[in-house]
Parts: C-alpha cells; structure tokens; sequence
C-alpha cells in the first residue's frame, strides 16, 4: 500500500500525466472462474487482528462494482484455523463513489492471512488496504479454535502483551513527576526571591532617614515631603525682584552647541568631531542614575552600584544651603526625574568642609552644579534621591567630585556637587593639541592648548588614583568614561557619572532590549553577556580610557 486513495473516477489520477486508472489494482471476472480473488497476507509478526478495511472503486456505470462476499481465513502456525470469517458489504446501487469498506476481523489472531474476494461486478478495483492489529502472544498447542466456546470462557489467544505499555505508562508518569517538582522549584524560587526583595527595599527605606547638620542644629528629612502652603514653588529665590527671574549668564560661561543625536555608532571620542567649530565652554550634564534604574526591570544593569557599607556607620552631616543663595545661569541637562543646573553659589565657602578646596577666588561665587528632583517624581525616585545624597556625602577623595551642600527644607529637592571649569576631560582632550616633539616641552606646559606626555600621565594617574578609592570601598562605577571625568585647574581630574543625559553623548549608550542604557564600547565581555559588574570591568573600562 501507498497510502494514496484512489478517486471516484477510476479513469482520473492525483498523479498528472499518467494512464487511467494509476491509483487501483484491479481484475476481471473472466480471468477467475471461481468468481473471486484470493489474497494471502504475511505479517513479521503473529498480531491480534480488529479490522480490514479496503478502499474499493464503485464506478458501476464502467461496470465496476463493490465486492459481493470477503472470506478471511487465519493461520498462526503450519495449519490455517477452521472458522473463517466472512462478511458481506452493503451494496450500493445509486452513488458512484468510491468506498473505505471495513471488515471486522473479530480479534482473530494470526501471522497470515487469506482473503477471498467475491466480485459483485465485471471489475473489481482496488487502491488501498489496510488492516488494524496489535501485538498478540499466542500459544502454539492450540491450532483450531473450538465452535462450543461460551462468551464466559477465556481464550488463551486473546491475551495482549501489555509488559511495554505499562512501562511506557510509568516513564510517562515520571517524566511528569519531574517536571513538576522543576515548575515546583522555579516558583519557589522566584517567590522567596520576591519576598527577599521587598524585604531589602523595607530596610533601606527605614535607613533611608538621612540626618543632615543646619549649622549646629541637626534635622532629618524622609521620603515623604509635604509643601506647606505658604512655600515657595520656585526653585531658586529671585536675588533682585524687580528685575527678570534670573541674571544674564557671565560672558565667562556661554551655553552649549545644540548636537544632532544622530550618533549612534560613534567610536569612541568621535564626539569631539560633533564639537568642532565651536568656541563654546564645555560643561557637563550630571546623569540621572534614577532614571536607568527606572527603565530597568532588575539593578543588574545600572551605572552606578555601592557598597551597602556606604548606607551605614555614623551619620554624614551636611548643610542646608539657603536657595536665595543660588543664582541660575543655564541649564546642563535634563533626567527623567529632574534636571541639572549650572549656577552661582555666594557664600559657599561658609558651608564648606575645611579638608574640601574649591575652585574661586576672593568673595566670588562659586560655580556649582545643582541636581533638582520633580516634585511629581514617584517614591522609588525619592528614595533614590535621598540615596544618592547619603553616599554622595561620605565620598571623599580628592579625584572624586564632592556633593557640597544641599536644599531639602522643601520643594523642590536639591543637591549641590562641585563644577570644573574645563568641563569634561573629552571635551578637554579635543581641544588640545598634543605635544610633537621633546622641544616642546616648555611650549607645552605654558601655552592652554598643547599637552605635554607627562600632563597625559599625570591626570591618567590621577584617575587611577580615584578609581583605587572607589574601589576601597567596594563601589563599582560601571562607567568610567572621559566623558565622566571632569578637569579643574592646572589639570586636575575628578570623577563623576555625569555623561549620560548629555545629546553629545546619546550615540555612547546603546538600549539593552528596552531595558537599560549602557555604554557597550566600554565594557567587558561578561558585563554585557552576563551583566556581571564587578572592579575587574571598571579595570576594563579604564583600558579604554587610556586609550581615549
């Protein structure tokens, strides 16, 4: 058999191209004077035989017609059975189709079988037969069925070998027995991990209480604040009230270029091209680190992460800096939860540290950069916030950028952290030029805008030198750029993690499946495979800020 069941129309084929009548096997009454066909089929096997069904061609109009009478006859061993089974089909004298005719066996078993094949008609075609058995173990010492066995009495060759069913029966129920104890672990795991998680969240936001210094009065602030109703909503007090809200910035401080974001595939330092042309001073725009960790599901990939030992030990105390202190000047760049200012801050140095130098000189202001947060930002932004400042607070090295003062007395909340003159070092570096030859030694180190090699060696060492400090207290930066290294005077380095809300930075970060930013040309193998972060990748990172 071939598994392919002839038409209606014997004359028509599946098959193009072929004779009539391709899909059937067929005989003729005058070449069989006993007036049937006799088939014997042999199996590899003795089987319990159910059915015969045979795909039989009734195009009586051509003279071909069902058989009338099938007699089956079985044999197991040398000697075929003594009761036949013989059934006749319905006939059918009005449609033409073609019929799938099932014998009924009655679960004789057998390793061969003989059929004959009455003819009802001239023809007799046939295209397909098929029989359904199953495995059967039959006793040799019995080679004739009895006529007198009753409906109640048992016959020995009836009985199936059931010994691979229920051994496929039992795989079957281990393999699902495994595979529910597997879905059973995976849940819990992911339940207990859950519940791990709140419970961590619960006690840093109860260690979240920050206890910040006024001068000699301590006070605390939570995540909850509430405006009262004769507070200001600004975030700066207006210096002079009868002119605009804030003072025309100082020809000293000019604002930036607009960038195109078109830069996705920059290598790294192509952003200097972006810049080329301008005389503008460059800043630097302090990254919202809230809002990586908001387009995150998980703090796997995160730009910043500290050690918890940096959220306990003994209070760090800061001042509450007086907003009407804080002269706008422009803007550097803007978070999901907040933006960042450049501003002027008079009398700064009154709030300062005595171990903390900063960059002016006499009574002038401060330049200082001014983190704000929205007063519509969620809780988990506030607590991120208040975390910030807390380790912020405790960093201090002088090649880390210092968190000086803070507004927190209301809305909005402020945070206050130094600002270099020269901006950031990849600016810094495409405006120079560097040193050709060992003549130019003197020329370097007088003029602005030639490097010397030493120069280059001594600010690399001086971002080893913070890196070395970070890494004492266990906190992995996670992306240590020159973008995120910013340059005071006479060359002095400072990091930070301010590079990423800038557009001259946008093509340096590359969104992991909707997830985080991160800057992939700046990191390891495993932090981008596996999201391992440790000071071995921020150790990768600074390799390639070398090489920037």
């Amino acid at each position: 058999t071939d598994g392919t069941l002839g038409l209606d129309d014997f004359l028509h084929s599946h098959v193009h191209g072929v004779w009539p009548g391709y899909d059937y096997v067929g005989w003729s009454n005058k070449t069989f004077p006993k007036g049937y066909v006799e088939m014997i089929f042999e199996f590899d096997r003795i089987r319990n035989f159910t059915t015969m069904k045979v795909h039989c061609n009734n195009m009586f109009s051509r003279g071909v017609r069902l058989f009338r009478q099938v007699t089956c006859f079985f044999r197991s061993g040398s000697e075929w059975d003594a009761d036949p089974v013989t059934f006749r089909p319905a006939l059918e004298h009005l449609s033409q189709r073609a019929h799938l005719v099932s014998v009924p066996l009655g679960d004789h078993t057998a390793r061969t079988i003989r059929c004959r094949f009455h003819f009802g008609g001239q023809w007799m075609l046939f295209s397909e037969v098929t029989f359904q058995s199953g495995s059967a173990v039959y006793n040799t010492s019995l080679t004739s069925r009895k006529h007198g066995l009753t409906n109640t009495q048992e016959d020995p060759t009836h009985k199936v070998d059931d010994s691979k069913t229920r051994i496929l029966i039992g795989c079957l129920v281990a393999i699902i027995a495994i595979l529910a104890t597997i879905i059973f672990i995976i849940m819990w795991r992911q339940v207990w991990q859950k519940m791990l998680e709140k419970a961590s969240r619960r006690l840093l936001d109860e260690e979240l209480t920050a206890r910040l210094a006024i001068q000699t009065q301590a006070f605390s602030f939570h995540h909850s604040f509430q405006s009262s109703e004769n507070s200001s909503t600004s975030t700066y007090e207006r210096i002079y009230p009868l002119q605009a809200d804030y003072q025309e910035p100082s020809n000293l401080i000019r604002k930036l270029p607009e960038f195109s974001q078109s830069t996705e595939h920059l290598e790294p330092g192509a952003s200097c091209k972006a810049a080329s042309g301008s005389d503008a001073a460059p800043h630097y725009a302090e990254a919202d680190i809230i809002s990586l960790q908001e387009s995150s599901d998980s703090g796997t990939f995160s730009i910043t992460t500290f050690s918890t030992n940096l959220l306990a030990g003994s209070e760090s105390f800061l001042r509450e800096f007086p907003r009407e202190k804080l002269t706008f000047k422009e803007k550097l760049g803007e978070g999901q939860f907040g933006e960042v200012h450049l501003c002027e801050a008079e009398g700064m140095k009154d709030f300062l540290d005595e171990d903390l130098s900063v960059e002016a000189t006499g009574e002038s202001p401060l330049l200082v950069a001014v983190k704000t947060l929205r007063e519509d930002a969620k809780k988990n932004a506030r607590n991120d916030f208040l975390k910030e400042i807390r380790i912020m607070s405790r960093l201090r090295d002088p090649n880390i950028v210092r968190l000086l003062a803070v507004c927190v007395d209301k809305e909005p909340l402020c945070m206050i952290t130094e600002y270099m003159e020269n901006g950031d070092l990849n600016q810094f570096l495409c405006s120079l030029r560097l040193q050709t030859s060992d003549g130019d030694q003197m020329e370097a180190e007088q003029r602005q805008d030639v490097a010397s090699y030493s120069q280059m060696i001594a600010m690399a060492a001086q971002i080893a030198s913070g890196m070395k400090y970070l890494s004492s207290l266990n906190f992995v930066h996670r992306d240590l750029a020159t973008r995120n290294c910013l340059v005071g005077k006479n060359h002095t380095i400072k990091i930070a993690d301010f590079g990423m809300s800038r557009n001259l930075y946008r093509g340096d970060y590359f969104r992991i499946q909707g997830r985080a930013v991160l800057p992939i040309r700046w990191m390891s193998w495993e932090s981008i495979l596996l999201g391992k972060f440790t000071m071995a990748s921020d150790v990768w990172a600074f390799g390639v800020t070398l090489w920037e």
